[in-house]
């Protein structure tokens, strides 16, 4: 009997390590582009894009995927894609002019719905609230980030007004990394974070020092992810991957009066991570040019799952499934 029970115990150790475990499947590879907009729908329905005017569309997961180069885009890099459907998603292309395109046909036509041609405009990132509001990032232009928002589903887009801009320092803008860097809230609030010569969190215009390594031109923060008052940031020094010392995450929680409680965690036993999401409350994953490590403690202690490289991170908008973005056309799904 006693031998029986401990065989028990055993069998049932290791049913809960295989059901508990994470990994990361590779679902695409090659050299079509480098991937780094990342858009997943529900369990399906995933959108990508990147380099080389290239975007990507499954709707079996990610098993297969339908890749098309836009038109008169061969050129440029969407280094985001904001998906709300099987056959719609807006993409960004980054730098002068800075572009932003629709589909509504499942990416077989697209529909130039903004362009700006001003000097050093360069697009960073953007986030959308729900189906009609949505937020567009750049660096700054006379001193301020740029701004442009759009209330119709991204059919226009509204450049916010000078004293509604985040005001940075100079050598301070944002990384056009992993499309995740600017987070919407209710009625067109945002939170962005910024890199560089300094690193800052921004509500609105308010700007908050954080813990983030900062001072040079390749430092500071790269993605954030929001789970009700819950925030998460990576970062570090993309030129200097293998430092053990320069990735932070740490958790705030905004007040009623937007003024964030830093709670700012030990340093994380891996480096330069660029995409960060929440699984659930209190579960976190993040992916960098090293790999995917995950969370289950806000934060507090990390495991490695993966030695894949990726430069984004999304959990879908209507399911749990979790996708990743990288370099040489890779995606990744994280299986449970």
């Amino acid at each position: 009997m006693k031998r029986m029970k401990i065989l028990l115990c055993l069998i049932l150790s290791i049913f809960a390590t295989i059901c508990f475990a994470q990994r990361v499947d590779v679902l695409s590879n090659g050299s079509r582009a480098s991937l780094r907009g990342l858009s997943p729908v529900d369990d399906d329905v995933v959108w990508v894009s990147g380099s080389n005017g290239n975007v990507g569309r499954s709707i079996d997961g990610g098993h297969t995927w339908e890749w098309k180069t836009v038109p008169g885009f061969e050129k440029r890099d969407f280094r985001d894609i904001e998906a709300f459907s099987a056959t719609t998603a807006i993409i960004m292309a980054i730098a002068e002019p800075a572009v932003i395109l629709k589909t509504t046909d499942g990416g077989q036509n697209w529909k130039q719905v903004f362009a700006d041609t001003t000097k050093g405009m360069f697009l960073d990132a953007m986030d959308f609230y729900d189906n009609q509001s949505g937020v567009v990032i750049g660096d700054p232009i006379n001193g301020k980030l740029f701004l442009a928002f759009t209330n119709d589903g991204g059919e226009t887009w509204q450049p916010a007004p000078m004293d509604k801009r985040p005001a940075v320092d100079a050598g301070e803008a944002c990384f056009a990394s992993s499309g995740s860097n600017i987070h919407l809230l209710r009625g067109n609030n945002f939170l962005v974070i910024t890199g560089g010569v300094n690193s800052r969190l921004f509500y609105n215009t308010t700007a908050f020092n954080i813990p983030v390594m900062k001072g040079g031109e390749t430092t500071g923060g790269n993605g954030i992810a929001v789970f009700n008052r819950n925030i998460a940031i990576v970062g570090g020094d993309f030129s200097k991957k293998d430092r053990s010392d320069s990735c932070y995450v740490f958790f705030d929680q905004f007040t009623k009066a937007a003024n964030p409680r830093f709670a700012t965690l030990p340093k994380t036993p891996f480096s330069y991570h660029s995409g960060v999401a929440f699984i659930s409350s209190g579960d976190i994953i993040a992916c960098g040019l090293n790999g995917v490590d995950i969370s289950k403690d806000n934060g507090i202690n990390w495991k490695k799952i993966s030695g894949e490289s990726f430069h984004a991170v999304r959990k879908a908008k209507n399911s749990d499934a979790i996708f990743f973005t990288g370099a040489n056309t890779k995606i990744g799904r994280l299986v449970f």
